[in-house]
């Protein structure tokens, strides 16, 4: 296992508060949820931010935790944090999943306590087959067995079906809605796709919302409020 620096952008009290309440949220949905992921209707509507925010306060807290940058299709992740391995050349998810590099290649404590993560690797010609692939499986199985959070970004499941697959494999899924962007159809929409699969939607984050203080985040809606909110 390898290091890699990431270029952390300190938050606002507005923005801490709003991930720590985030956390506390997802704490309280109750046992046997470890693994999580982020997805969102459209693409820029924040879910990359929100995700890792919320894999950096588990860590802060103590848990021992993995993010995994699985938008192997257009990642924003590494376009944001700009991550520098030691040693040169950083490999990731895709080239695991294709059987180019082992996990232990792939997988890099950061410069964030109690953080590792696995970036997001080359685009890959059919990321939507490489999930369906045992080899992602199998990660997530060792994921459970050697951390006590997994976080998944995942791609925007209006787009892509890639995070219904990965939702197979998750505890749980919250889904990331810029205010006012995205119609209350369509996002009923893939919210019922993502139900499809099985997984269990722990609720929805209201992502830049308008407020004196100009925070980035809004809130975090959980529970049967999700579904008021949806429907």
């Amino acid at each position: 296992m390898h290091d890699l620096e990431l270029v952390l952008q300190p938050y606002d009290n507005h923005v801490s508060e709003a991930v720590k309440t985030l956390r506390t949220n997802i704490q309280f949905s109750g046992q046997g949820i470890k693994v999580i992921m982020f997805t969102s209707s459209q693409p820029n509507e924040g879910k990359s931010v929100v995700s890792f925010a919320s894999a950096g306060s588990f860590a802060e807290i103590g848990k021992k935790t993995l993010y995994i940058d699985a938008d192997i299709r257009k990642s924003v992740f590494v376009r944001r944090m700009h991550p520098r391995a030691r040693g040169g050349e950083i490999y990731g998810l895709s080239q695991y999943l294709s059987g180019q590099k082992e996990l232990s290649e792939c997988i890099y404590h950061t410069n964030k306590d109690n953080l590792d993560i696995i970036l997001s690797g080359p685009t890959a010609p059919d990321p939507t087959e490489l999930f369906e692939d045992e080899t992602f499986s199998e990660l997530i199985a060792y994921a459970r067995q050697n951390y006590d959070m997994v976080v998944i970004d995942t791609a925007p499941l209006g787009s892509v079906i890639d995070a219904a697959i990965i939702a197979r494999e998750c505890d749980g899924a919250i889904f990331v809605v810029e205010c006012g962007y995205v119609g209350r159809r369509f996002l009923q929409k893939t919210r019922d796709q993502l139900l499809r699969t099985g997984v269990r939607v722990l609720g929805v984050v209201l992502n830049k919302v308008s407020n004196h203080k100009g925070g980035y985040y809004g809130s975090y809606y959980y529970g049967d409020y999700e579904d008021h909110y949806l429907d």
